[in-house]
């Protein structure tokens, strides 16, 4: 009889005991809001970003809504103005486009590589359309950082960072986030922290930061900001910044603080997960696997193969046949986007653009979660499972 997987691949971990105590001990102060504190108290929020620029190595942090107001308040502070095109990966999720629509600015989509990542050739023929670039690290794939830095120093290109599928990675040492202007990061319930929604915003820029502290809602409160540059900084800027709120609760900071000294241990588990997959995967005809630079330390919290020169029938087919064992994949190419697999041309409030290369990737580009509820059995099994399937 053919093995059914029976995990559930939206499950993830509990909330860690010492936040869930941390966030009882705020609800019993009723002191939620961001700015609501006594004498001498700091505040969970503030707290939090200084913790997390700590850990990530930046001079500034900003914690926020949820990682799509991060990457909004990041466009707005870099300048971002309606009519303005903005650059960013035609392979990405619906929130990095979305963040650029929303500010009545145009995405400029740049081609996919076979690796999943921004095409640097393809970037460096379209960086003259803007000044900004969003680069998306989608599910966790970073590319050459030091090659595509060239090119936007080349051409006077701000790097604003979406790493909301690479908090904990690295590339060539320096953490995913760092090497452009901002590094924005979510902590949706999907993410590697978990407050349910929110988002963290990191720069070494003061001017930048300074406008995003603004933008957030600081209502001329900046100095009890403790990630945040000196307040020479605010004082050209408080009066001309319009007050977006959007700077996160002590709630979820006091939900988010125990996961970070954490974080490395629960890298070191998902990436126990993606090498059993990969494992598992490795040598099955007509089945390719991404291959992942040794200059990247990345974060397997999900696992992406491709299944190239098959029709549309025969993919959706071995879709199918995977879930009727359990195995819920996300397909990149199907005719209507499903959850998480809308693509460059499901976004109809952006112009159309041809991409032939990425069309032909994402045509083949099959994807899962690897929720850490989740065993190195289990992924064995399913790798086991999408083999026999790939096979046929």
């Amino acid at each position: 009889m053919d093995e059914i997987f029976t995990g559930n691949f939206t499950q993830q971990e509990p909330i860690p005991e010492a936040a869930i105590e941390a966030a009882v001990a705020v609800l019993r102060t009723g002191r939620l809001h961001r700015y609501n504190v006594v004498e001498g108290e700091a505040g969970e929020a503030a707290l939090l970003e200084e913790e997390f620029a700590a850990a990530i190595g930046a001079k500034y942090c900003l914690a926020v809504a949820s990682g799509g107001y991060a990457l909004g308040c990041a466009l707005r502070a870099a300048g971002v103005k309606p009519g303005d095109k903005v650059l960013t990966n035609g392979f990405t999720l619906a929130p990095v486009p979305g963040a650029i629509a929303s500010l009545g600015a145009s995405p400029v989509f740049v081609e996919v590589t076979e690796d999943l990542v921004i095409d640097l050739d393809d970037l460096a023929a379209k960086a003259d359309q803007a000044r900004v670039l969003m680069l998306s690290h989608m599910r966790g794939h970073i590319c050459d950082m030091d090659a595509l830095m060239e090119i936007a120093r080349a051409h006077d290109l701000t790097v604003i960072e979406d790493c909301a599928h690479t908090m904990g990675a690295a590339w060539a040492g320096v953490p995913s986030g760092r090497h452009g202007a901002v590094g924005c990061y979510s902590t949706q319930t999907y993410k590697h922290m978990n407050s349910g929604e929110g988002g963290l915003i990191v720069s070494d820029d003061p001017d930048l930061m300074a406008r995003m502290i603004l933008l957030s809602g600081s209502y001329m409160l900046y100095p009890r900001h403790r990630a945040a540059p000196p307040a020479a900084h605010f004082e050209g800027l408080k009066y001309d910044t319009p007050n977006v709120s959007g700077r996160m609760d002590n709630l979820r900071a006091a939900v988010l603080r125990p996961q970070i000294p954490t974080l490395p241990e629960r890298v070191a588990r998902w990436n126990a997960l993606y090498r059993g997959m990969e494992a598992g995967l490795a040598g099955v005809p007509g089945l390719r696997l991404v291959s992942r630079p040794q200059a990247e330390a990345y974060v397997g919290s999900s696992f992406q193969f491709l299944l190239p020169g098959r029709t549309a029938e025969a993919i959706a087919d071995f879709v199918a046949r995977c879930a009727a064992r359990g195995v819920e994949l996300k397909w990149f190419g199907a005719a209507e986007p499903a959850g998480f697999t809308s693509r460059y041309d499901s976004w109809r409030y952006a112009a159309a653009q041809r991409l032939p290369n990425t069309d032909r990737i994402l045509s083949g580009l099959l994807d899962l979660r690897l929720p850490l509820t989740f065993s190195e059995g289990d992924a064995a099994q399913i790798a086991r499972i999408i083999a026999a399937e790939a096979r046929g």
